[in-house]
């Protein structure tokens, strides 16, 4: 799957062969070759694939789209925190890595949490 991000186009240079520009991202800002969008201005938002401007979009739908990608990384770090095992509320994961049931099994009481 192939993905095109939205970005402004916050400088240009014609220096070189062909027009580049930088582009930002929400706060990251990498350069992109724009000869597939040679009437981009300074100010314009560009989606960009793997280093190319491919087009160009209005600031209404580049922020939109950058909304949305906003919301679908943060739906998934919530289901990444969701999947993690909760040791600090003594689940599963802190009762295995409890300091008292490494001591009984060291000090010959058995199986930790065994009853006799």
């Amino acid at each position: 799957m192939c993905l095109g991000i939205p970005g402004k186009v916050v400088e240009i240079s014609d220096e070189g062969p062909l027009k580049m520009a930088r582009v930002d991202f929400g706060g990251v800002r990498k350069e992109a070759c724009l000869a597939y969008v040679p009437e981009v201005q300074l100010g314009d938002y560009v989606i960009v694939h793997v280093g190319f401007a491919i087009s160009q979009v209005d600031e209404e739908e580049a922020l939109r789209t950058l909304e949305l990608l906003k919301m679908i990384d943060e739906l998934g770090l919530e289901q990444e925190l969701g999947a993690m095992p909760d040791t600090a509320a003594g689940g599963p994961a802190a009762a295995s890595t409890a300091p008292d049931a490494a001591v009984g099994a060291a000090e010959g009481g058995g199986t930790p949490g065994a009853t006799a």
